[in-house]
């Protein structure tokens, strides 16, 4: 199991730990991801974290698909590819309702064969076979509406990209899953519960076997995140990542849609999801966290004292997980690295 460094959007200013990355890198950890949602974007730190670095691939989990065209995303794939010398993942997601038509404007659409359309045209792009065209639901290339000029026609990129740049997608639901493991080369999973696995094998089994392949892809990588909380108060560690789970499985998204929520759900937590969403949507947010239960905290992250870490750790190795993809400060990080050597 390889391990992952994750950093998350900004709050009200940006500022990026990147001494913590250098000992990720120090570390050898494989990789280390940037993340937007409607305050800074992924791309720039990721950009600059391949500056800083030498070894360390760079990824974004996850670009937002609404944010931008197929093109523009294979072009800053590609660029950053090249500039850091082979070490860039393109990590892309559709995020939800709310931001997609409240923050970029667009229509949500259906987002699994807005997904397939994209990744189509982003692969196209970098197999550089011929002039990119395509005709989908949701992009066409060249454009041939009824207010196009009639100029446009198929280009071919100018920079040579890489052919396989790994493509990764952010999926918690069945089908969003099961499209990962068919069209993509990783699978990045929020509030992944190792225990559940068996769930997620059956999706990701359909992908594999809608791509051709027989139960699984060689190189497919399964790259869920996780909060590491490292203390010897136990409740004071769940403490912080209750605030979060409270944040997505009550906030992020309304009440008839919210994938967290309903992925909460799926784990058997209907009862406490209907609480915390209730109680977060009426503006109670401390009691919202307080309603999380310790046991799907305990399920979806790794709290408390450096010994019943390791003793998680454990589960998560043999859940057949690919990599592990930390979100914790510069001591969490270290203890992770050292219980898994």
């Amino acid at each position: 199991m390889k391990l992952a460094l994750h950093l998350s959007y900004s709050g009200p200013r940006l500022e990026l730990d990147v001494a913590k990355v250098l000992e990720a890198e120090r570390l050898g950890f494989d990789s280390v991801w940037t993340a937007e949602a409607y305050g800074s974007d992924a791309v720039t730190p990721a950009a600059w974290l391949a500056a800083k670095t030498e070894r360390i691939h760079v990824g974004t989990a996850i670009m937002q698909i609404a944010g931008r065209t197929p093109a523009m995303a294979a072009m800053t794939a590609m660029t950053l590819d090249q500039l850091s010398h082979g070490r860039f993942r393109m990590g892309l997601g559709v995020s939800g309702p709310q931001v997609v038509e409240g923050w970029h404007g667009e229509p949500f659409g259906k987002p699994l064969a807005k997904t397939r359309e994209y990744v189509a045209i982003v692969r196209s792009i970098l197999r550089r076979e011929k002039p990119v065209e395509f005709r989908g639901a949701y992009y066409e290339i060249p454009y041939a509406g009824a207010d196009a000029t009639g100029l446009g026609k198929p280009l071919r990129s100018i920079l040579h990209g890489r052919a396989d740049l790994p493509i990764y997608l952010a999926a918690i639901g069945p089908k969003n899953v099961a499209l990962a493991a068919e069209i993509a080369d990783g699978w990045i999973p929020v509030f992944f519960s190792p225990r559940r696995m068996p769930m997620f094998r059956t999706w990701l089994d359909e992908g594999f076997r809608a791509a051709g392949g027989a139960a699984s892809k060689p190189h497919f990588d399964i790259m869920p995140s996780a909060a590491v909380v490292v203390g010897d108060d136990v409740a004071a560690c769940r403490t912080t990542v209750k605030s979060n789970l409270a944040l997505y499985v009550g906030g992020m998204g309304a009440r008839g849609k919210n994938f967290y929520n309903e992925l909460a759900r799926r784990y058997g937590y209907e009862e406490a999801a209907i609480k915390v969403q209730d109680l977060y949507l009426a503006g109670r947010k401390g009691e919202a966290e307080a309603a999380v239960p310790d046991a799907l905290v305990d399920e979806v992250a790794l709290c408390g004292p450096r010994e019943a870490i390791g003793e998680r750790l454990a589960e998560w190795k043999s859940s057949g997980i690919t990599t592990l993809m930390l979100r914790g400060d510069l001591a969490a990080i270290r203890t992770v690295a050292e219980l898994v050597r």
